[in-house]
Formats: C-alpha cells, sequence, structure tokens
C-alpha cells in the first residue's frame, strides 16, 4: 500500500521535506509522463501549468528544457480558501466557482501548452470540477495536452493525497501533502464526459489503483 510504502521509506528520506510535502520520494512508472516528456525535450518554449505544491526541483527541470513554468496549488486552494457559501433558499450548497478561477486560474491573457493536472480532479469539491476544466481549455493553445490521473478506487492507502515530482527518466516521485479527503473516482465515460471538448484522449494503463489519461486540446 502506498502509505505503509511511505512510512517504511521514511527512514531512507534525503534531507528534511519542505513545509507542505512530507517523508520521501517514492518513484511511480508513469506512461503518460513518458509521452508527455519527449514533447517537453523536444519543443522549448512552451508555457507549463504544474498543479500542486510548489516543487523547486520540478520547475529546475522544466526551466532545464526551456519551458515556462506556472504553479496552482488548487486542491489546498478550493478546500481552504472560503469558497463555500453555504446553503441558498432551497436548501442547494452555493459554491464561488468564479471567485475561485479569477483567483487561481487567471493568467492575464496567456495561453499554455501543457498542465500537469495530476490526481487534482480527484479532491476538488464538486462545484468546481467541470469549470476547473473548462477554463484550462479556454487557456490552451490548439494542440495542447493536460496529463490527468485518476483513482479508481475510493477507499484504502493508494487514495492518499500525494505531489508528483518529475524526473528525466519514465518515473515520476510521489510524496506525501497536505491530506484532503478523497471526493469520487472516475470512469473511462465520466473522464470522457468531463473532459468532452478535448478531441485527443490517450490512456494508459497502470499497475496500481491509479489510471493515467493524457488530453489534447
Amino acid at each position: 500500500m502506498i502509505r505503509r510504502f511511505f512510512d517504511k521509506r521514511q527512514s531512507g528520506d534525503k534531507g528534511a521535506p519542505s513545509q507542505g510535502l512530507i517523508g520521501p520520494r517514492v518513484p511511480r512508472y508513469s506512461g503518460g509522463w513518458a509521452a508527455l516528456r519527449k514533447r517537453l525535450q523536444g519543443e522549448p518554449g512552451l508555457r507549463v501549468i504544474d498543479i500542486g505544491f510548489t516543487s523547486p526541483s520540478n520547475i529546475n527541470y522544466l526551466t532545464s528544457l526551456g519551458q515556462s513554468v506556472y504553479m496552482a496549488d488548487l486542491v489546498r486552494d478550493a478546500c481552504t480558501g472560503g469558497w463555500d457559501k453555504g446553503l441558498d433558499a432551497d436548501g442547494n450548497p452555493i459554491w464561488d466557482v468564479d471567485g475561485f478561477l479569477e483567483n487561481c486560474l487567471e493568467f492575464s491573457g496567456k495561453m499554455f501548452d501543457v498542465v500537469l493536472l495530476w490526481t487534482t480532479l480527484d479532491y476538488l469539491p464538486e462545484p468546481a470540477v467541470v469549470p476547473v476544466v473548462n477554463r484550462l481549455h479556454e487557456v490552451m493553445n490548439p494542440g495542447g495536452q493536460v496529463l490527468a490521473l485518476f483513482h479508481t478506487r475510493m477507499q484504502g492507502d493508494e487514495t492518499v493525497n500525494c505531489r508528483f515530482h518529475l524526473t528525466p527518466t519514465d518515473e515520476v516521485e510521489m510524496q506525501l501533502t497536505e491530506q484532503f479527503p478523497i471526493q469520487r473516482n472516475f470512469t473511462n465515460r465520466s473522464i470522457e464526459r468531463v473532459f468532452s471538448g478535448w478531441p485527443g484522449h490517450r490512456q494508459f494503463l497502470a499497475k496500481d489503483s491509479v489510471s493515467e489519461v493524457l488530453m489534447t486540446r
């Protein structure tokens, strides 16, 4: 199990963890990253959004390839930013979607080529899921790609919230970060529905309880 594996690896951690990140980094093969890395290595000058707690190693790696990097910690911002405004007169939840998008995904007209979305959509509050995907569609150039990972289970150690760190190999490194409850798991059909405006859809099989999709704008 992932959490138990993290616990076992604690003694092998190199250096103190950054604030918001906990313990060692555990390598994981990623077919989606392997495919996307080839593009990043061959096309300098791309704009990349990396979703999650700030990872200096991701910034350093991407800039070393000649890419521009923008960071957005959407899960933490969505879960702690006070966007839940209670209930309306009919008892329906009120969530400030517009305020969240303007605060967290406003780029002053900049357009992007790659989004490292990771497992973000599994942890976002329900009102934010489709608006976030739609906003990413708006700010991406034609041919832009999103790497998204999805848990296939709602329970178990595999559902812990992790930060993903890039490597120059076909592996990414997973590291425990601030924990938020998983909100949903996606089927292939629900992934296609959420990304209905994206013509390209490439799925990668994984041995753990996480599936990978590379969507193309």
